[in-house]
């Protein structure tokens, strides 16, 4: 198995108003014929996908879908845009759960949660340069 995620998707309730909060942060989304919203990536997809259909299609009970403990990140190039990030996702809907700030190991980040609770980093990481194209890789790029 290659190491990669290719698509990830998250279960919604509200697919119409979660797509409109990543509309607001400048993403541009993807309609398909089967009810997923999504958007590309680099080199890989984030799909919004109605929590009951999600539950149909993996065979579980609904309730058993919950929320996992599990954070998706947003690598940035300069320690200012986290908090330029975290206040776009601010105005468009998200809950700051963690101001922007200086951590230990070196890095500045901020966490905020989209409206249906979906946990977001947002991080500048000196140790991990992003790519040209943005890409991250955990040691940078040499």
């Amino acid at each position: 198995m290659e190491q990669r995620i290719s698509l990830i998707t998250l279960g919604v309730r509200d697919a119409a108003a979660l797509s409109a909060f990543y509309d607001a942060l400048g993403w541009v989304r993807v309609e398909t014929q089967d009810g997923v919203i999504a958007y590309d990536l680099i080199g890989q997809t984030l799909a919004l996908y109605q929590l009951e259909k999600l539950a149909e299609d993996i065979g579980v009970d609904i309730n058993s879908l919950g929320h996992g403990a599990m954070t998706l990140s947003y690598n940035v190039r300069t320690k200012e845009e986290v908090s330029r990030l975290m206040n776009l996702a601010q105005t468009a809907g998200a809950k700051v759960l963690k101001a922007a700030g200086d951590v230990f190991w070196g890095g500045h980040i901020g966490y905020f949660s989209d409206p249906e609770g979906h946990i977001w980093e947002v991080a500048y990481n000196p140790f991990s340069p992003l790519g040209d194209a943005g890409e991250f890789r955990w040691n940078g790029f040499g």
